[in-house]
Parts: structure tokens; sequence; C-alpha cells
């Protein structure tokens, strides 16, 4: 493969998983229209390196283990880290120049392997793809989906609230338009850091407090700072909009098209030889990236209204819409107060169930049994009707849905009737 180790990079990052022998790689010719997707299902860390003529990885953070690994901790231990994170401690570095610019051209879509992921997709969708815009004093950093309209054109999903549509609508209504430089191949710390829901402004220090080093950046000439990355993008949004999607979402089903912001790009740098790195859609990737970092927001907000232990957004759950809090229960009012602080650290939640600490939150079996033998449905499950949770639920209604908290603990006093014996071997006599 030949890419060279080197801190907070893309490359260094393939480079470990290559010397641990978590890479596959694959020769053989393979379409960017539906077949490398396909063919990442349920695979690990993959790197084709003829998608088109061109190179192109996928998996390489679509685990919990992977993704733990990337963050230098792991799979029990993640979610505390996380939760302890100071980001403050973090810190950025301007340097002047950086490896993705080795070629600069004007920019061609085309000559990217930018994939179509599935039949019926809106066109091949950039998905690993940040977005860094600036205005003003104010920056952002943040992972948006990206159709492919033209050589030179993107049709981008911008939720409205968020902080690229708030800079976008502060410009906008000045009559100017909002500048973005696109990073795609970037260090997985960068990628799970813009990611996460941090204070505007903070994804480059969170990623420096996360991984413990400077995060670099380069000043593109239309002012945006940018991490070092296998391929970039400079351009700007400006009024104009074009319908994107359909688009396959994190619960796997299609979320339709909508009129959504153009991103003219003027500019294409890259390295010599680039990696692409797609992600698919309601892949192991996505969930890891889309979901995870709401589980220290739910451990910060729960841990100050009992004592917990860990926090889990299920595989079953698309890792996006069922929570798991692990308890130590104190109090009988502390499973309802965790089913009101998750919902309210994680708005999109649909149900979420408070387990106690003997209970493990990764084995689906553990946690249907603490719901068959701990919850009683008259007394220890809460409803709350027609309130907003995700609009990527397909049973909600412009978003509006109903969420439901159950309560799966032992009753405190009772311990006895719920704990399970366990055979033991007999004790040898002296």
């Amino acid at each position: 493969m030949g890419v060279v180790s080197s801190s907070m990079s893309f490359r260094g990052s393939l480079h470990g998983l290559q010397e641990a022998g978590l890479l596959e790689e694959v020769d053989r010719p393979i379409s960017p229209v539906l077949e490398a997707a396909a063919l990442s299902v349920g695979a690990g860390p993959v790197l084709f390196n003829n998608v088109d003529g061109k190179k192109c990885c996928m998996n390489i953070i679509g685990t919990r283990d992977h993704l733990a690994r990337a963050l230098a901790t792991s799979r029990e231990d993640m979610v505390k880290r996380l939760a302890r994170i100071n980001m403050k401690a973090g810190w950025i570095r301007e340097v002047e120049s950086s490896p993705f610019q080795e070629v600069a051209t004007e920019p061609d879509l085309s000559s990217l392997p930018i994939l179509t992921h599935f039949r019926g997709d809106g066109g091949p969708y950039i998905t690993s793809g940040i977005v860094v815009s600036t205005f003003g004093n104010k920056t952002n950093a943040s992972v948006h989906r990206m159709m492919v309209l033209g050589k030179d054109e993107l049709a981008a999903r911008l939720v409205p609230g968020r902080h690229t549509h708030m800079l976008l609508q502060e410009a906008l209504e000045k009559g100017e338009k909002l500048p973005v430089g696109i990073v795609i191949g970037v260090d997985p710390v960068v990628l799970i850091a813009a990611s996460t829901r941090v204070p505007l402004g903070m994804e480059f220090q969170y990623a420096s407090a996360l991984s413990g080093s400077p995060v670099e950046l380069v000043a593109l000439d239309n002012g945006v700072l940018v991490p070092h990355a296998e391929i970039v993008f400079e351009g700007y949004i400006d009024a104009e909009t074009a319908s994107e999607g359909p688009f396959v979402d994190i619960t796997g089903t299609r979320d339709f098209a909508r009129m959504e912001p153009v991103i003219h790009l003027t500019k294409m740098m890259m390295r010599e030889v680039p990696i692409y790195h797609g992600l698919l859609p309601s892949g192991g990737e996505h969930k890891m990236l889309m979901g995870v970092p709401y589980e220290p927001l739910i451990f910060r907000a729960t841990s100050r209204v009992a004592d917990v232990r860990d926090v889990l957004l299920t595989e079953g759950g698309c890792s996006y819409l069922h929570a798991v809090v692990q308890i130590k229960k104190k109090d009988q009012s502390d499973p309802r107060n965790v089913i009101d602080a998750t919902f309210e650290a994680h708005k999109s939640l649909k149900h979420v169930i408070v387990v106690d600490y003997d209970i493990d939150v990764y084995n689906p079996q553990d946690l249907e049994y603490a719901v068959a033998t701990r919850a009683r449905g008259d007394e220890d499950i809460v409803m709350y009707p027609n309130v907003r949770g995700s609009t990527l639920d397909p049973r909600s209604v412009n978003g509006i849905t109903t969420k439901v908290g159950i309560d799966a603990t032992m009753t405190l006093g009772e311990e006895e009737k719920f704990l399970r014996v366990r055979p033991e071997m007999p004790s040898t006599s002296s």
C-alpha cells in the first residue's frame, strides 16, 4: 500500500491498521456504482486499490472496537473517557503547507471514486466529507452528506438550526456567500470530533484534546482553515438550492428528496495518489460517528442525577434511537430521573432502558432479561406522547413521535428477589 505513518493523519491510521493485520486490501477492479458499497457490508477495514483506477478505503472505524482503537482506549472505557475530556485542553496550530497541496487543479468530482451506495439513490454521495465554514469570526466543522450534481457542484443536506445552516443564514442575510472548505480522508479522531455536538468553533480543539496532539490547520485561499487530508475542496455556498436525495440514512430506510443548498467548488487539491474515504450510509462507520458521540453527552447529563456506570446506544436501535443507561441504584426515583435526563441530552432518542449494574449492556439477551424480570408495565414504563423526536424515525410524523422510558431495575430493599443465582463449584474440604 505504501502508506507512511504519521501522527494525526488518515494514512497514519491506515498504517496502524495494516501493522495490526486488520486492513484487507483488494486489488481487482471494483465499480464505484453499488459494488464497493455492497462489498463493504459486514467487512472490516478494507482498502480497494482499483475503484475506477483510484484508491478507496472503507470501514476504518466501523465497529465499537475499531472506534475505541482509534481513540486509544477500550470499548468498555470509551464512553467514560469521552465524558471526561476537557476540550479546552486541546490546541490548534496553523502551518504553512500540507501534503494535500501536492496536486492542485480545477474541481472535477468525476475524477474521484465517489460511490453510489444503493439502487435508487439520488446520485453519487460524498459521505465522509467534513465541511469547514467560516463567517465573520465564527467557524464550524461538521460532517454533511453531499450529493454530486456535476463536476463542480454538490447538494448538501444542512439541517436547520445546526451550525453550518446558521452560518449560511447569517451570510445570506448580509448578502454574502459562505466560504467553505471540504476535507476528505482525515485522521479518524478529527472525523469523530467533527461528528460530535460541541460549542461552535471547538471541533478541532476537541480533536486535539482527544488525541493529546495539536491539530494542524492550513489556510485556504478563501480564508478557511482546514486540517491535513487526502482531498480538499475550496468553495462557497450561496442562496441556490437543488433537489438532494433520495438517500439511505442511519436507519437503513430512505430519506426522500428535498431542496437543499448547493456548494459551488472553485478549487480541488489532493495528495499525488489520494486515498478516498467512502463511508457506507447506515453502515458501521455511519453509526459509530452519528450515534456514539451522544453517549458521553448522556453519561454527563445522567451522572448529575444518579450513579451512572455506563451508557450505550444499541446496535439494534440503529446506534441512534435506543439508549441503555446502567446505574447503581440508590433511590427509587433514580431511574425516572435518568430517563428524563437522557431524553434531554439526546433529543432524537426514541426509547431508553435503565438497568442495574449487574446487567451487561452489550448483551441484548441480558437487556431483554432485565425488562422481563425487573419491569412492570403499569409502574415502570413512562410515555411522552406527541413530542419531537427524529425525522429519521419512519414511524414519526414530521419528527413528532412518542418517547418511552423503561425502568428495568431491581426494587430497592428487595434485591434478593431479582439477583440471579449462578452455579458454583463445591468448596474443597481441607
